[in-house]
């Protein structure tokens, strides 16, 4: 499994949630700018309303556009056969007989990207199975506390 197409897999879909924010953004400003959303009472607050989420979408906005940068020079790097998970680790995990690939960030986890019909789960080192997995080898067993109870895992592969 390529990281490299990870990465761009990853790019694409912050830049296709960055395009539909700016667009939702542009409807929040102008139903906040809009003349039938002037304040007509104490009461009525939908111009303010409309303000925050404009913000909120704005502040959104400049973290996908960090993020992509992040992306955009992430270096990738094959990692030898003996080394331990880290930032940057593609690495394939087993949880009761159930095979999964995990891609290790500094920022941005909890995205799914599929690359070679496989699904790969992006994580950081801060996430339960991140913390976990840092420093981990092939063949080490790892314990996850998850709401459902805890998770046994077993490092498979480390790429």
């Amino acid at each position: 499994m390529d990281k490299r197409r990870i990465i761009e897999d990853i790019q694409t879909g912050l830049a296709n949630e960055l395009r539909s924010l700016v667009e939702a953004a542009k409807v929040a400003h102008e139903a906040a700018t809009h003349e039938e959303n002037k304040q007509e009472d104490s009461h009525d607050t939908r111009s303010i309303e409309a303000s925050y989420l404009a913000g909120a979408q704005a502040t959104r906005a400049a973290e996908l556009n960090r993020l992509l940068t992040l992306f955009r020079f992430f270096p990738v790097r094959d990692l030898e056969s003996n080394a331990v998970a880290c930032v940057g680790a593609l690495v394939e995990l087993s949880c009761n007989g159930t095979l999964a690939f995990y891609f290790v960030v500094p920022q941005g986890g909890g995205l799914i990207t599929r690359v070679d019909g496989k699904a790969v789960q992006i994580i950081t080192p801060l996430s339960p199975i991140g913390e976990a997995l840092m420093g981990k080898r092939v063949g080490d067993l790892m314990d996850v506390e998850t709401r459902s109870g805890d998770r046994q895992y077993k490092v498979i592969s480390i790429r």
